[in-house]
């Protein structure tokens, strides 16, 4: 035999050894022993069904606790359609037929009601019967409904809506009704598994849940509403889930479910809910003032890209730039400047112009705020005392009937609704700033845009001037109306 074969054979007997003795190491001493190792190895295989278990079982009580805050909202609306019979003799009512043939009776425009319902989803948040839903959801309503987890059906009450967040507050005079633990959707992470209860499609899917996780936080310009700082998820949302609470693991109440993004109608995975921190805000103003009253900066932002951060000698693209500043706001009073860059709010970094909008709309007139600010590119820190935003568009106790009434919403004319409309500087009245395309203000030729600068030959230059002067007009009753529309005016007669 060959010297190096032998070597070879050495080895790979050395190396056989080595493992095997390496091998008995590794045995547990009970195997050893002649014991039966079968049974822990069982128990550490089914470890994690057992954590599975444990999770579906907090879903289980989670859901439970949950659901009995949970509403459905039925809404119903009386539509007055007008027709003519299309089969009527064609040249009824035409002078030259009728000067040889006789006149013929033509046939008088028919009316028709119908009822157009609506549904959505609302949370319990008092015991005394306080709901939040969405604004959307009973926007118009002549009648709303209210369902509870129990089968009680009540008559509902708005109290408040707020179109700029989409949030709507109603009441129902009830008992033994169990409020939702309110959680703070500042703390709330992206990545969090959460849930969405609610009314999908019909009554008869009320109190379906979906479960997925916080996709993103502060969602604006998805062109929903006017204050937008959206929760996003993955949770299925559907219509009809709109005004249900999205909640966590806590099952603590961290959103409002308001909108889904999708070509179909349908869920494709893009859920946005109203934080529940804008949410409560808005909701306690409704109740306690009958509108709501947000802060106000008084200054026109814009956010910062490279070009403006390079033209202002800046770093990065964090912060809002100043580009007006109202006369004798608040801002013009700390002497904020044009071109001043905001980076920070009471020591919060600020990123966009959406999160400081949001954030200042969210506190109360009065409240003192410090802006660290970039002037020429010095750092500096002014104290600002918030104002009072003007313009209310918020409809509230009464004001909601009005709108309604009305068919549009609508406000004084300030310098900030002047420049996003293009209205000329000298103008004044109010301002529509919404209106149903169903509705009779429409059909009359009214327009989102348009300035009443009268209403049956008497000047209105607010929004307390055009409701003291219809206050008293009955549905059925008519009124003149001067608008001004893109440089040119205009006489309206409406009905009511």
């Amino acid at each position: 035999m060959k010297p190096n074969l032998i070597a070879t054979r050495w080895t790979r007997y050395v190396l056989i050894l080595t493992v095997a003795l390496f091998l008995a190491s590794a045995v547990p001493a009970d195997y050893a022993a002649g014991q039966d190792i079968i049974g822990p190895a069982i128990e550490k295989q089914d470890r994690p069904l057992s954590s599975l278990r444990d999770l579906n079982r907090a879903f289980v009580d989670l859901v439970a606790e949950v659901k009995p805050s949970v509403v459905t909202v039925s809404t119903e609306r009386v539509m007055s359609v007008q027709y003519t019979n299309p089969f009527q003799f064609p040249f009824s009512g035409d002078d030259c037929f009728d000067r040889f043939f006789g006149p013929r009776q033509q046939e008088e425009p028919r009316k028709q009601e119908y009822r157009q319902r609506g549904l959505g989803s609302g949370v319990i948040i008092s015991n005394d019967g306080y709901i939040i839903t969405n604004n959307h959801v009973v926007q118009n309503a002549d009648s709303i409904f209210v369902r509870t987890y129990d089968e009680r059906r009540y008559t509902a009450k708005v109290i408040g809506t707020d179109p700029k967040t989409d949030i709507a507050v109603l009441k129902i005079d009830a008992d033994k009704l169990k409020p939702i633990s309110v959680g703070d959707s500042d703390d709330l992470q992206v990545g969090e598994i959460v849930l969405a209860v609610g009314s999908p499609m019909s009554e008869n899917l009320a109190y379906t849940v979906t479960q997925g996780i916080v996709s993103a936080k502060g969602r604006s310009n998805v062109g929903l509403a006017d204050y937008e700082d959206f929760i996003q998820t993955d949770a299925a949302i559907n219509p009809g889930n709109s005004g249900g609470p999205l909640v966590n693991l806590d099952g603590k109440l961290v959103g409002i479910n308001t909108a889904i993004a999708s070509n179909t109608g349908g869920f494709l995975g893009i859920g946005f809910a109203v934080p529940v921190n804008m949410a409560v805000h808005v909701k306690n103003s409704l109740i306690a003032d009958g509108e709501v009253v947000r802060g106000w900066l008084g200054v026109m932002i814009q956010n910062v890209n490279e070009e403006l951060a390079e033209a202002f000698d800046t770093k990065g693209t964090d912060g809002v730039l100043v580009s007006d500043v109202v006369a004798d706001g608040p801002a013009a009073d700390a002497r904020i400047e044009v071109g001043d860059i905001i980076i920070a709010l009471d020591g919060t970094p600020v990123r966009t112009m959406a999160q400081l909008r949001n954030t200042i709309a969210g506190m109360s007139p009065g409240t003192t705020v410090n802006l660290t600010l970039l002037r020429e590119g010095v750092r500096r820190t002014v104290a600002v005392e918030l104002g009072r935003l003007p313009d209310e568009e918020t409809a509230a106790i009464g004001g909601s009937a009005l709108d309604q009434l009305l068919g549009f919403s609508f406000g004084t004319l300030t310098p900030e609704l002047a420049r996003r409309y293009e209205i000329d500087e000298d103008i004044t009245g109010v301002i529509i700033t919404g209106i149903d395309r169903a509705s009779a203000a429409y059909r009359a030729g009214l327009r989102e845009g348009d300035v009443i600068s009268s209403v049956n030959k008497k000047p209105v230059a607010d929004r307390e001037a055009f409701t003291a002067q219809i206050r008293d007009l009955q549905k059925g009753k008519s009124m003149l109306l001067r608008v001004w529309r893109q440089g040119g005016t205009m006489f309206i007669v409406f009905t009511l």
